[in-house]
Formats: C-alpha cells, structure tokens, sequence
C-alpha cells in the first residue's frame, strides 16, 4: 500500500517507538498526525516533521475521534499505528495476607482501559474512517499496526497487568483483522522485546543497566533500536500481503520468569 500523500495516524508519538514511527512515516510522504498527552514534545516533533498535533489520551473517546477528524481533514486516512501505552509492575498478593497488600485492581484497570481498550477504541474509529476511503488499485482502503509486548507472551512476575493488556491486543489481532477485511483494511501486530527508549533513563548508570539488559539478548546483544520498530511497522503497512499477524522484534529473547 502506497502511503505517499495520504494521511497516517499514530499515537503515543510524542517519543520512543511512537516518535521513531512517525518520523519515518512522514519520511515516506505521509501526512502524520502525532497523537499523544504529551504535549509540549508532540508539538515539537509535529512541527520537526510537517505534520500536526492531535492532544490524546485514548481513554477519552472524544480526543480519539477528534484526531481521526484531523487526520481525515489532511488526506484520505490509510495508516495508523497504536503506540501509545502505559506499563507498571506489581505483585497479584502481597507478603503480609492482608488484601490491602495485594495487586491495586485500580491500577489493573488503568492499565487495561490504556493498552487494551484504547487501542480498540483507535481501531474502530480509525478503520470506520478508513471505511469510506476509495480503494486503490488492490482493493485497499487502509492498514493498521498495533504495538503488543512480548510481555504477551513472557510475563514476568509482577507484569499480569500489562501482560494481560498486550496479550489482548495480541488475541483481538485475528479477528479483528477478520472483522475488517470486508472493507479492504489490514491489522497486524508488533511485539517489541527490549527496546532503547527513554523509559530507561539517561546518564551513566542508565547505560550501563542497558548494556546489563541487552546481555540477556540472544542476538545482537543489544537493546533494540526505535528505528528497528519503525522498519518493521513500514513493512506491515507498504506490504498487501501481511494481514492478521503477530510479529516478535526482540532479538530472540525469551524473558525469564524475573
């Protein structure tokens, strides 16, 4: 699917994966929206790349819907990429047998409604959009990337949260994609391993607990690169032939139970 000239969606884009998307979206032609509660950075990498701000925080319908509106006012919509998520860690009980102590169920909730719900509320607002595009010459009228974890599938101990939130968005991938492909529209699905963003920080002791990190990386020993998302994300969109998948950027890691 050709992006040039068409408008593209992508949230969570302010930085880190989201912004590495963005950038090179916008380095193929796209117009990008930059969607994200970030606002100060979404300005500046939106106005770094051409494109236009949309404030979001995909728990709030409203804001998702005005930013659809954006991107639809720009150029027919035929790219978005939900990056926008949350993370957190904390044990289902605690030490002490008390309730009090055991995992928040507001925080489980939070996360959910962040990583999983949002997600889906950008889907089908996004491809109900998408929807009344023209089809191209293959029949398409759109494609949409989602951003899981390989926490989906290797959770670790604390993460039944966030593992639970990325392990839907890798669950709806298929018949979501079904759901869609009457309207000529592709889903597909990323899930990073390890990825140097600025979750972890800057300065000394920050690199050395990446490099710390990356040795448990199968290979290359490394963190991974946003860029290296961004390529694979490209791939999912530009390629008629990737549809209702689920593919791992990690390495080959597997993450230990700690």
């Amino acid at each position: 699917m050709n992006i040039t000239g068409a408008s593209a969606l992508v949230t969570g884009a302010a930085s880190g994966i989201g912004a590495a998307v963005a950038r090179r979206l916008a380095t193929e032609g796209a117009h990008v929206v930059v969607a994200d509660v970030q606002e100060d950075k979404g300005r500046k990498l939106a106005a770094e790349i051409g494109g236009v701000f949309a404030p979001v925080d995909v728990t709030e319908t409203s804001q998702i819907r005005d930013a659809v509106a954006a991107a639809t006012s720009m150029a027919p919509l035929r790219a978005v990429v939900n990056s926008a998520g949350v993370g957190g860690a904390q044990r289902t009980i605690g030490r002490d047998g008390s309730l009090e102590s055991a995992h928040d169920l507001g925080t489980f909730a939070r996360i959910i409604a962040i990583n999983l719900i949002g997600t889906f509320d950008v889907v089908r607002q996004a491809a109900t959009a998408m929807s009344t595009n023209e089809p191209d010459a293959n029949g398409q009228r759109g494609a949409i990337v989602n951003m899981a974890s390989v926490a989906a599938f290797d959770g670790q101990i604390g993460q039944a949260a966030y593992a639970a939130s990325k392990g839907g968005v890798v669950g709806m991938t298929l018949p979501v994609a079904r759901d869609l492909s009457a309207a000529g529209i592709r889903l597909n699905t990323v899930a990073p391993g390890l990825i140097d963003t600025p979750i972890y920080g800057e300065g000394p002791d920050a690199e050395a607990f990446k490099e710390q990190l990356g040795s448990h990386v199968l290979f290359p020993k490394r963190l991974g690169l946003p860029e290296e998302l961004a390529s694979v994300v490209l791939e999912f969109l530009r390629n008629d032939y990737l549809n209702a998948e689920t593919v791992r950027v990690d390495g080959g890691i597997r993450m230990p139970p700690r």
